[in-house]
């Protein structure tokens, strides 16, 4: 794998383990009842779809990087482009929305408002409330559901597009995707280990971060998406038209 694309797969990895959403949700996992169980059940959720969606790229590419200008590796950089094209629509179209006060839905913008105790702030209705009341009784199953139901995919999408160039005959490649997987998940980490090794304290500061997270998570989900869309916009077009 060349160093431009560890550089593109770092730094979706960035956008990922940077994602306010997911990390407000987590936050709530692991102030449940089951805490650090919950936490890793969370965290082996998210880490699960990473790995499903690398294995699924190098079983179609054989692990071998398509050639330069050939129709896969134009259709790669096409499809890459489309997905930064996405996210570029989609943080545009968000700011304009919260400008009118109001999200995609047409209701008020629940993402810097979500309650407290709402343990997902993505899925809404009654899968949320199943969601909650199982993961405040220490349930297990729900941290993974939840995990893979608030899985940035546009991001994720990318990072398994920039692998179809992946060398999996090259040793190097595989340090790099489980770098890629430890760096996406590196937040979610962070928060267990404080979560484990200082329960009490870690509780009180991750929910007061949480509240302010909440304050500021439409500006950077906006800038998130804009600035890591128009950087795989660049670099596809680049390639196209190389």
């Amino acid at each position: 794998m060349g160093s431009p694309m560890v550089l593109d797969l770092m730094l979706v990895a960035l956008a990922i383990t940077l994602d306010p959403l997911p990390l407000m949700a987590f936050v709530l996992v692991v102030a449940s009842a089951g805490g650090v169980r919950t936490g890793l059940a969370f965290i082996a959720g998210w880490t699960a779809c990473f790995v499903a969606v690398l294995v699924l790229v190098l079983t179609l590419t054989g692990g071998r990087p398509p050639e330069p200008r050939s129709p896969p590796s134009t259709a790669g950089l096409a499809l890459r482009l489309a997905i930064g094209a996405g996210l570029v629509a989609y943080g545009v179209r968000r700011h304009l929305l919260r400008r009118r006060g109001r999200d995609a839905g047409g209701r008020r913008d629940r993402t810097a408002r979500a309650p407290s105790g709402d343990a997902s702030s993505g899925p809404s209705g009654g899968s949320s409330s199943f969601l909650s009341s199982r993961l405040e009784r220490g349930a297990v199953w729900p941290a993974a559901v939840l995990a893979v139901l608030l899985q940035p995919w546009g991001l994720v999408a990318a990072g398994g597009l920039t692998v179809v160039d992946a060398d999996g005959d090259h040793t190097s490649t595989w340090f790099v995707l489980v770098g890629f997987c430890l760096l996406a998940t590196a937040s979610l980490l962070v928060v267990e280990t404080y979560i484990a090794v200082r329960p009490e304290r870690a509780r009180r500061r991750l929910l007061a971060m949480r509240t302010w997270m909440a304050d500021h998570a439409h500006q950077a989900i906006v800038a998130g998406s804009v600035l890591i869309g128009l950087y795989l916009v660049g670099k596809s077009a680049y390639g196209l038209a190389g």
